[in-house]
């Protein structure tokens, strides 16, 4: 049995800003799991079409029980191959993604479609399935249903790192993650914490004054 997976996202960017942004996603902030990027071929067809192809090396950390099946230098490390198809002139780009080891444990095949959003030139939206299998036998359900929930936390990234780089591109600030937003609130309570006491000491100064100035009137 085979697990299906259905989403669509939006993003307030157009398709060519979208595109452009696609081959320069990597290295972001929400993206660290990924380490490498190869691109292993590239052709333009005789109707003018891209196709690419990928070599990704990602970061997968896989359940406990999951990695005394495989040696510790590769429990974490996962392949995965990207097609991908550019189509300037209708302004679609599709890509295939599949992780080409550890597939006896698991094959999580991704296809997505960015298109134009018929009713707003402006915006691009992209179309998102996935397929998660497992030939484990006896655990290959549970096998699936981990790998499933764990592709549909990455969904919400994915747009993340594209928002982050396009807003980079058109010269505007990132959003902040959530580890930059927690550094923040970390050092206003350190800058805080250091300007009490002298705030304190201030306020005791001021207050012997006023006191002072009360006993000689």
């Amino acid at each position: 049995m085979v697990m299906y997976f259905l989403g669509q996202s939006v993003l307030r960017s157009s398709w060519g800003e979208v595109f452009a942004a696609f081959w320069q996603r990597y290295p972001n902030p929400y993206s660290k799991h990924v380490l490498t990027e190869d691109i292993v071929h590239r052709e333009v067809t005789s109707d003018q079409k891209l196709l690419s192809r990928r070599l990704l090396t990602k970061m997968n950390r896989m359940p406990r029980w999951a990695e005394r099946l495989f040696p510790a230098n590769v429990a974490h490390s996962v392949y995965v191959l990207e097609d991908s198809i550019v189509d300037p002139q209708n302004q679609t780009m599709t890509t295939f993604t599949w992780n080409i080891n550890h597939a006896r444990l698991t094959v999580v095949e991704e296809r997505c479609v960015y298109r134009v959003i018929s009713d707003n030139s402006g915006w691009t939206e992209i179309r998102r399935e996935a397929w998660v299998s497992s030939s484990l036998f006896g655990v290959s359900r549970a096998v699936q249903e981990f790998a499933l929930a764990r592709f549909k936390s990455k969904v919400a990234k994915t747009v993340k790192d594209f928002e982050y780089i396009l807003a980079k591109l058109q010269g505007e600030a990132p959003p902040k993650t959530l580890v930059d937003t927690a550094k923040e609130v970390k050092e206003k309570a350190k800058e805080t914490a250091l300007a009490a006491p002298e705030k304190a000491k201030d306020l005791a100064s001021k207050a012997a004054t006023k006191q002072q100035q009360q006993q000689f009137v």
